[in-house]
């Protein structure tokens, strides 16, 4: 009689409705029994998390690490994700037609914090699947509730933020342009909602780090730039937080610099007069950075609080405006 395969496993495991602690080792077993992980069972682990059974608290622990061993442990050089194989792993989180689940995103997060490059389509992919499951209130939490239709709550804005974080190894320091546009998208989306005032300075702080990058200047690490740090609630509001954060950073020179990192590492030690030739000439905003902002901002034809608060940062951190943003500055 011919041994059980792993489909045979998952099947049997699916008709009964439930995945224990036993199953789950059971599963290892088929998986790793051969040292190894093959495309073939990632997609019947795939299709075992999409049965929507219940499962044992050592599958999401599982179903991650096998997904990460396929792409980036087993890859030829080991941790760079081809193309090929990113589309492999968006095609079987799209197989069931629902938005991108909790076990599906860790699995994605766990492939972009680990490996040294992955194609950029699978940050973005991740990004929008956070976006999207916010939007229309289908996707669950990290705390395992669902999300309330249009509103950014903490845990989304921490599961954006991951995902930025997550980018910074492969996809480079600076956000991109994509990157910025699904958070405007998402913000345009959500004008009217009680969402998180995390959401406000993440929002802000990540399309600053993205104009300031866009005339080549270098900025600070990802996790530097966009780490919590509660500006709202600090004297003076936007001004006193992460405008002065950024302006300590931007236009302070290199001691300015070392006061915005305080006692983390400063990157740019090394660079000193050329550091601040480039701050002197990124701090004016471009006709280029004007155009993109002005077509960005007026999309939806409404000028939303973290537009605005944006707009304040440009004012108070550029010597040189661009007149096609005077319009919008004029209605700050």
């Amino acid at each position: 009689m011919a041994k059980p395969t792993l489909n045979d496993f998952v099947t049997a495991r699916i008709a009964a409705g439930h995945l224990s602690e036993d199953d789950v080792i059971n599963v290892r077993r088929y998986v790793y029994g051969d040292m190894a992980v093959s495309l073939e069972e990632g997609e019947a682990l795939f299709r075992l998390n999409n049965a929507n059974i219940s499962y044992h608290d050592t599958w999401f622990e599982l179903f991650p690490e096998a997904i990460l061993d396929i792409l980036v442990h087993q890859a030829k050089p080991e941790g760079y994700v081809s193309e090929d194989k990113a589309t492999w792993l968006i095609d079987q989180i799209l197989a069931d037609g629902h938005i991108c689940g909790k076990t599906e995103l860790d699995a994605v997060l766990h492939v972009l914090e680990k490996a040294r490059d992955v194609p950029e389509k699978l940050e973005q992919f991740a990004l929008r699947a956070v976006a999207d499951s916010v939007i229309a209130g289908e996707g669950p939490t990290r705390s395992g509730t669902h999300l309330k239709p249009g509103v950014i709550a903490d845990a989304e804005v921490e599961l954006l933020r991951r995902v930025l974080y997550a980018s910074s190894g492969s996809r480079g320091v600076a956000i991109s342009k994509a990157e910025a546009e699904v958070l405007f998208d998402l913000n345009d989306a959500t004008v009217e909602a009680e969402n998180a005032p995390a959401w406000s300075e993440l929002f802000a702080k990540a399309v600053a780090n993205f104009v300031m990058a866009m005339s080549g200047f270098t900025p600070p690490p990802r996790k530097i730039a966009l780490e919590r740090e509660n500006w709202l609630e600090q004297p003076g509001g936007f001004d006193g937080g992460l405008g002065g954060f950024f302006k300590k950073m931007f236009s302070g020179g290199v001691g300015g610099i070392r006061d915005a990192y305080g006692d983390k590492p400063d990157p740019f030690a090394a660079r000193g007069n050329e550091l601040l030739a480039e701050i002197a000439a990124n701090e004016v905003v471009t006709e280029e950075e004007a155009a993109w902002l002005v077509n960005r901002i007026g999309r939806d034809g409404i000028l939303h609080e973290n537009e605005k608060a944006l707009l304040r940062f440009i004012r108070e951190e550029s010597p040189n405006i661009h007149p096609a943003l005077m319009p919008l500055l004029e209605k700050v």
